[in-house]
């Protein structure tokens, strides 16, 4: 009844009163319309793609939000927490995390450890630009993106002069974070530095459904029983971000950049919720250090875009299981640490014949160095001992592709790729796209595209100790998509959407699964079928003098079904949904702005989730059940003569949901959190 009543209420108040406005925003896309190059830039090199843009306003909804907040409430990925400020990983079209493939300004953050990328270590307010592909779309930006691929990029802003930005914000369970960003630059030359601190004890209280305290009289007989309230154990963290950039367009047209990132982070793993040791009996904490630095230099011509960049990525990762000694001194039972460094390189092409014809080629090179080692393994005669593994690895991407735009209505795009993991050959990455003008009433498109696509193995897939698989074969498959679009521009309504149905088979799928001598090991499994629905909306509303209101809607519907061959005669995985996959998923956030005063509301749904391959509901350990979220903020800015301030109140969790995303790891229920942002003005320096 609780759970009916908060959907019918968010959808209530979603559709009948709600959000946003983005002004800003559209005078600035007005500005790069005016270009006939870039109009036909979108008309060529998006035909028939399937992406979908995460708007500016949702990645500057909070100095506290990770990009995995933003996806969660922003597009159809399924993100995958296992906490706050813990891992988050995304599954994309009901695939694996290491099948979303993602890049930073042209550079690959996926780990060649593990092949995922941890969404919560990447704050919201430092990304600029964010585009999702989606199935077969994603091959134009990498191969091995069997969900998808996103793309993330950072730039100066283009403000001339000096600014300077500061937010503080405090919130629930002791956290505090501060953004700072300062900006100067005149035409010819841009430097950008931005600073994110986070910290937080992280320790909220929640029921505990996994244990019960039981109740007795007198005669040792059970009179009835109690959920524990718990607090959350060793969930502090502390991450720290610091972004540089700077760009320079020389007096021949030539645009030179660079970007530099660093982040510190220091987080604690949560204990679970049946695990009864105490912080003073046992603690788990992860530590990384991360540097990624990427140069760019492109040129722009009449009709050919040239653009190169170089890149190096180092990672030192430590996680720490300490046990007390009860002394007060610890004892390591696990001290993982590993070391990795990239060396990345890129050349691009693309070129322009009659606004008809585009031509695109590009070559990347990335060169990984990785160490992995446990230094608290004891050995078989008791002695402390060293396992891992010490691996480099080639990794090369050439890309071409042809996109020819036949009639006003009919567009046709052919995308070739070929990719070298080591010494291994992958065969012809291939994908074809079109789209078809239906009606200009409306600019109904119907597009479609087919790819075939691999992903080779994670280093820790062949040589991770104990249970690597160096004999893995190659993951392999076929996506297909199909869709609709339109787009409606009224002078008090712009809005569009779009429709997407698809189907992928991937062969030889890598998935981890326990063996008799007491680890985990990969293993190909012989295929599983992805398929399902996509459907997005955004609208845009001017109900009245300056009221401006925007609605912005996700939903997906995903099947991701187990076919391989059984492990044994009793497995009773085959024919069932993939793990942590939810079969429905939906978003909607409205923004509503009236003068300086904005309101923001965040409803979001996921059905229930198995926890077990056999799809197992007799235990409540079996399924986890489905959940509505509900987040709303409230913003209210003044401007003055010497600075822009403004004050913003958000409520998480308004209907104190509990729920969890991974099995025995409870997430917060309803929180607050606080900001207070200040953007002072200066003179401008003089050109």
């Amino acid at each position: 009844m609780k759970k009916s009543f908060q959907a019918l209420f968010s959808a209530a108040v979603l559709f009948l009163a709600f959000p946003v406005c983005a002004l800003t925003q559209e005078r600035m896309e007005t500005r790069q319309l005016d270009s006939i190059r870039i109009t036909a830039d979108r008309v060529l090199k998006d035909m028939g793609i399937q992406k979908t843009v995460i708007d500016t306003l949702a990645l500057r909804e909070s100095i506290s939000g990770s990009l995995a907040s933003v996806l969660t409430q922003n597009s159809t990925l399924f993100i995958k927490s296992y906490g706050r400020a813990t891992l988050s990983t995304a599954s994309f079209r009901g695939t694996a995390p290491s099948h979303t493939q993602v890049t930073w300004n042209g550079m690959k953050l996926n780990s060649p450890m593990l092949g995922m990328v941890d969404f919560s270590q990447i704050p919201s307010y430092f990304i600029d630009d964010a585009h999702i592909y989606h199935g077969a779309s994603s091959v134009q930006v990498s191969g091995g993106g069997l969900g998808g691929a996103v793309t993330l990029s950072t730039r100066p802003a283009y403000a001339e002069g000096f600014n300077t930005e500061f937010v503080q914000g405090a919130g629930s369970f002791g956290t505090f974070d501060e953004y700072l960003r300062l900006n100067c630059g005149s035409s010819r030359w841009k430097s950008s530095t931005r600073i994110a601190f986070s910290t937080s004890k992280n320790d909220y209280r929640y029921v505990n459904y996994r244990k019960k305290n039981i109740f007795y009289d007198p005669q040792g007989n059970v009179t009835g029983f109690e959920y524990p309230v718990e607090q959350n154990k060793n969930g502090e963290f502390r991450d720290l971000h610091v972004l540089q950039e700077a760009c320079l367009t020389s007096r021949g047209g030539s645009q030179w950049g660079i970007s530099a990132w660093y982040m510190n982070s220091t987080r604690g793993v949560p204990l679970l919720n049946v695990d009864y040791k105490e912080n003073n009996s046992v603690k788990s904490t992860q530590l990384e250090n991360t540097i990624r630095t990427v140069t760019s230099w492109q040129k722009l011509l009449e009709q050919l875009k040239l653009a190169a960049r170089a890149g190096y990525t180092y990672t030192d990762m430590l996680y720490l299981y300490r046990r007390g000694l009860g002394n007060g001194e610890w004892a390591d039972m696990v001290h993982s640490q590993s070391f990795v460094n990239t060396l990345f390189a890129q050349a691009d092409m693309e070129y322009y014949l009659k606004g008809k014809w585009m031509f695109t080629g590009n070559l990347s090179v990335y060169q990984h160095f990785v160490t992995s080692m446990d230094r608290a393994v004891v050995s078989v005669s008791g002695q402390q001992a060293i396992a891992g593994y010490e691996q480099a690895r080639m990794e090369i991407s050439g890309f071409l592709a042809v996109k020819y735009r036949a009639t006003d209505r009919l567009g046709l795009a052919l995308n070739l790729r070929e990719d070298l993991y080591g010494r291994e050959l992958a065969p012809l990455i291939p994908s074809f796209f079109a789209d078809y003008l239906l009606s200009k009433k409306g600019n109904v498109t119907l597009k479609a595209s087919v790819a075939r696509n691999f992903r080779y193995p994670t280093l820790n897939d062949l040589y991770f100790m104990p249970g690597g698989n160096p004999l893995l074969k190659p993951e392999q498959g076929f996506t297909y998509d199909g869709g609709v679009s339109f787009a409606i521009d009224r002078d008090y309504l712009r809005a569009n959407g779009e429709v997407t149905f698809f189907n992928s088979r991937i062969n030889n799928w890598i998935v981890w699964l326990p063996t008799f001598k007491g680890f985990w090991s990969p293993l190909n499994v012989k295929q599983v079928n992805s398929y399902g629905m996509e459907a997005k909306a955004w609208a845009h509303v001017l109900p009245g003098k300056e009221w401006n209101l925007i609605l912005d809607g996700h939903f997906a519907w995903t099947r991701s079904i187990n076919l391989g061959d059984p492990v044994d005669w009793s497995d009773q995985a085959i024919g069932k949904q993939l793990v942590y996959i939810p079969e429905f998923s939906g978003a909607i956030t409205g923004r509503l702005r009236w003068k300086n005063w904005e309101f923001v509301y965040k409803w979001c749904y996921y059905s229930e989730r198995y926890t077990t391959s056999s799809n197992n509901t007799n235990t409540r350990l079996g399924v986890l059940g489905p959940y509505f979220m509900n987040d709303m903020a409230l913003e209210r800015k003044w401007y003055f003569k010497r600075a822009d301030l403004s004050v913003k109140g958000t409520i998480n969790n308004l209907f104190d949901e509990e729920y969890e995303t991974i099995l025995s790891r409870p997430m917060p229920g309803i929180n607050f959190e606080l900001y207070l942002g200040i953007t002072p003005k200066f003179s401008s320096i003089r050109k």
